[in-house]
């Protein structure tokens, strides 16, 4: 017998046994819904542990999907099982459709909603989320359709909801994917990057910085022209005192005592804050 034929064969005895665990899960159940035996709820118990680790390679397979998102691999398929829990809960084999094609979209949409919920800072009504995830859509299709960003009364027509909910859906969708404190803001290149709580707390320097800018830009207004000229030459764009006696053609002494002057002239200003 080939390999492929073998493969073929084990394939279909997995199927085969899976039909006749849920066909005894199902009579089960059923019993169960209408008072069962002891013995008979411990059997329904084991013939659902054994359905779900007969199906986890499908838990595993469509997690994988979903693992490049910035979530463990192991969380994923975790989340996973339970949409195969539901699944299994919910199966039908007078549906006429194999398992594995039913449980899909609910292992899927379980994954889903996990992403969806866990991306929300607070916690926002799901009608809401769902809203948000909407009226997102819905600016795409109606900025393509109208040729310009539509108004939230265009949304509100397009979704059939009101435009007080629109407004609500957009306000609550600032909640969504807050950054953590533990977020690295370093560069490639930095050896270690820092994190938001690293700068919690801390002295604003560039803020200082603003400050100080802010009041000499005030106190630069008491200058003669020349002055300022000097000064700016002198100090941002570091160039000699013999340079700037060249270019305004005076001697470099005037240029020390006009440069003199100016700097007392803020001294003063800035003193009197």
């Amino acid at each position: 017998m080939s390999r492929t034929s073998a493969v073929s064969d084990e394939q279909r005895w997995d199927r085969e046994k899976a039909r006749a665990a849920f066909a005894r899960f199902n009579e089960l159940r059923g019993r169960i819904a209408k008072g069962a035996t002891e013995a008979e709820h411990a059997e329904y118990e084991r013939l659902r542990s054994d359905l779900v680790v007969m199906h986890l390679n499908l838990v595993r397979y469509l997690a994988v999907k979903f693992a490049n998102r910035g979530e463990a691999l192991d969380d994923l398929i975790q989340v996973g099982t339970v949409g195969l829990i539901k699944a299994i809960d919910r199966f039908d084999l007078e549906r006429k459709v194999e398992f594995t094609t039913y449980a899909t979209p609910t292992i899927v949409g379980e994954i889903k909603r996990y992403f969806r919920d866990k991306g929300w800072a607070v916690k926002v009504p799901r009608r809401l989320q769902e809203l948000n995830l909407a009226v997102n859509r819905a600016v795409e299709t109606l900025t393509s359709k109208l040729n310009r960003s539509p108004m939230i009364a265009d949304l509100a027509e397009h979704l059939s909801v009101s435009e007080e909910q629109i407004l609500e859906a957009q306000e609550l969708g600032q909640a969504y994917n807050v950054l953590s404190l533990d977020t690295e803001l370093g560069g490639e290149n930095e050896k270690k990057s820092a994190t938001l709580l690293d700068y919690l707390g801390a002295e604003d320097l560039g803020l200082e910085q603003t400050e100080d800018r802010a009041n000499l830009e005030r106190a630069f207004r008491v200058l003669s022209g020349r002055e300022r000229l000097i000064l700016y030459l002198r100090f941002y764009q570091n160039v000699s005192q013999t340079e700037i006696a060249r270019r305004l053609n005076v001697s470099q002494m005037h240029i020390s005592r006009l440069q003199q002057k100016a700097l007392e002239k803020l001294k003063g200003v800035l003193n009197d804050d």
